[in-house]
């Protein structure tokens, strides 16, 4: 077996999801995870498909023929596997007033730990009673083993005082 990744990005409308599994499901694949999204009038996902190593080819030609309902990109899933012992997992909740830059804010300090993302949502919300947009994300990451805890709670504490953010960690 073989794991394909897919991304799906095209204008919302009902059956996108079901084009895209009767491709899927007419050449043997296996659709194993996804996240999927209406975006601004927009439909986008990702999709993890398994498929057996002979059929992969033939998986990718037919997923383009969804070209003008869906643009499909197909990228080859990686066999590796990740060292559980050499990471730590981290959760992240974000939560303050929607501005410029607050992703860009915390993930700069994530990178320059060697932390590494493995799922990011984000959104903003009316907040009523204040008059303005709030924004929210929660990141899981894994941490390597040699990054020091401590420093980095002191790191991310520091920038959502800067940013003036609510910054919770968990394990």
């Amino acid at each position: 077996m073989t794991t394909l990744v897919l991304t799906v990005v095209g204008d919302d409308r009902s059956g996108l999801v079901a084009a895209v599994a009767d491709v899927v499901g007419a050449h043997g694949g296996n659709w194993e995870n996804s996240q999927l999204a209406e975006l601004a009038g927009a439909f986008a996902g990702i999709i993890e498909v398994s498929v057996d190593r002979e059929h992969a080819d033939d998986l990718r030609a037919a997923l383009s023929t969804l070209e003008g309902l869906l643009k499909v990109t197909v990228h080859a899933g990686s066999e590796e596997t990740v060292d559980a012992a050499a990471t730590r997992p981290l959760t992240l909740e974000v939560v303050g007033n929607d501005r410029s830059g607050i992703v860009r804010d915390i993930t700069s300090v994530l990178g320059h730990q060697g932390v590494t993302i493995d799922r990011m949502t984000t959104r903003t919300t009316d907040a009523a009673m204040y008059g303005g947009r709030l924004f929210e994300a929660t990141v899981t990451a894994r941490v390597p083993a040699s990054v020091d805890l401590d420093a980095l709670t002191a790191e991310l504490e520091r920038l959502a005082t800067e940013i003036q953010v609510d910054v919770t960690l968990g394990g």
